[in-house]
């Protein structure tokens, strides 16, 4: 990829960071939803862990911790949805989506741009008031060491691709599917469940535990939560997320491949 071609995809993203910045009331209710849905959670994590204190090798400042992690990054990282994919689901089924092959750009790097501008900000918009709001009324174990923080914050930029990756495959099913919207949807309960935005996936008992937290899904809440509250190594955890990234990412490459190749445009 040539210095122009770096300069058109970051163009893209900024693109994308602006364009959400427009829907500042739909921003403000996103916040507001995130705090409440943390309350919730909070106040249930607290009752469980008041029963069994440890549980999955947290304790409850960790539990509360891991609550306010997963309200900043649910929409950042689209866990249930809310990113590109109804978009471009959208552009397939009409046939616009002939228009972007054409284009001289990557189909893929054009969409991973534009989610990433979408990410940075909804994780600067509805991720850091939920987190502080938690941090002031709840009991929480953040660390102070600057390190920490920034292999936190690379973690879910990793998490950031690993996610993408997901999303694509799931958006590129609408090149063989009438409506491609149950796969979308079950995609979005996957990855709430696998990715610890209902319930850290540490608790999750015995062999459905160690699946889970094998699967990429992991890498989205989990993994990042686990750098930050000190119970995971950076360097394994990049590692695991980056190898789940590549995967994915040339796994997409290769359905998008065989898509363009068919070029089956339902309605078009």
């Amino acid at each position: 990829m040539g210095v122009g071609s770096g300069r058109l995809y970051v163009a893209v993203a900024a693109g994308g960071f602006r364009r959400y910045a427009t829907y500042r009331v739909a921003t403000a209710a996103g916040v507001f939803t995130n705090t409440v849905f943390g309350l919730v959670l909070v106040y249930t994590y607290l009752a469980l862990w008041e029963e069994k204190p440890q549980l999955g090798g947290y304790d409850q400042a960790q539990a509360v911790t891991f609550v306010w992690l997963g309200q900043a990054l649910l929409a950042a990282l689209a866990i249930g949805g809310g990113g590109f994919e109804d978009e471009l689901m959208e552009r397939i089924r009409t046939g616009d989506v002939a228009v972007d092959l054409y284009r001289p750009v990557d189909l893929q790097l054009w969409w991973l741009a534009a989610d990433v501008g979408r990410a940075l900000f909804q994780l600067v918009a509805r991720g850091v008031v939920p987190l502080v709001f938690g941090s002031l009324f709840f009991p929480v174990e953040l660390p102070r060491e600057v390190s920490v923080w920034a292999a936190f914050l690379v973690s879910v930029v990793l998490g950031m691709l690993v996610g993408f990756a997901l999303r694509y495959l799931v958006a590129l099913s609408a090149f063989w599917l009438l409506d491609g919207t149950g796969v979308k949807q079950m995609g979005w309960i996957v990855g709430l469940f696998c990715s610890g935005m209902l319930l850290p996936l540490n608790v999750f008992p015995g062999e459905l535990g160690e699946v889970v937290r094998m699967l990429p899904w992991s890498s989205l809440l989990q993994a990042p939560a686990d750098v930050l509250l000190g119970e995971a190594g950076a360097v394994g955890t990049f590692v695991f997320q980056a190898g789940w990234a590549v995967a994915l990412l040339a796994v997409g490459r290769l359905v998008q491949s065989a898509a363009t190749r068919r070029v089956v445009v339902q309605g078009g």
